[in-house]
């Protein structure tokens, strides 16, 4: 009987120690056309993207499912820079470990900012981050 509770012990403590909380490592996005205005970037949830205008920063949060619940709903409208500085390709997004979070980057002067995603209007927010 202490044989199968020492065995049954060293199982669990295998198993245990094996069990690792993994988090999936962000989704990058990679095109070799810099000269595209509109770029999808996929989120973690397998519904929901955000459309990028690479020239100017706006993005919209797109969902998509089968049961006809499709939208398109401005994220951020707000436009990063003037007109005469617009450049396809200009604006990246990048992916966090969060699943609602992105940075996204103007890749000319640097500036980022803080891009989160939700399905709740008053949860989205674009703030730069200094």
């Amino acid at each position: 009987m202490k044989a199968r509770l020492i065995a049954l012990i060293f199982i669990l403590f295998v198993t245990i120690s094996f069990a690792q909380s993994t988090s999936l490592p962000p989704v990058q996005n990679v095109s070799t056309d810099s000269n595209i205005v509109y770029r999808l970037f996929s989120t973690r949830n397998m519904y929901t993207f955000i459309k990028l205008n690479t020239r100017n920063g706006q993005m919209w949060q797109i969902q998509w499912d089968i049961k006809n619940n499709q939208l398109e709903t401005p994220l951020s409208l707000e436009t990063r820079i003037s007109n005469e500085n617009e450049k396809n390709g200009r604006f990246f997004l990048h992916p966090t470990t969060n699943i609602y979070n992105f940075i996204l980057l103007d890749q000319i002067d640097g500036r980022v900012w803080q891009v989160q995603w939700s399905n709740e209007a008053k949860d989205r927010m674009v703030i730069p981050i200094n």
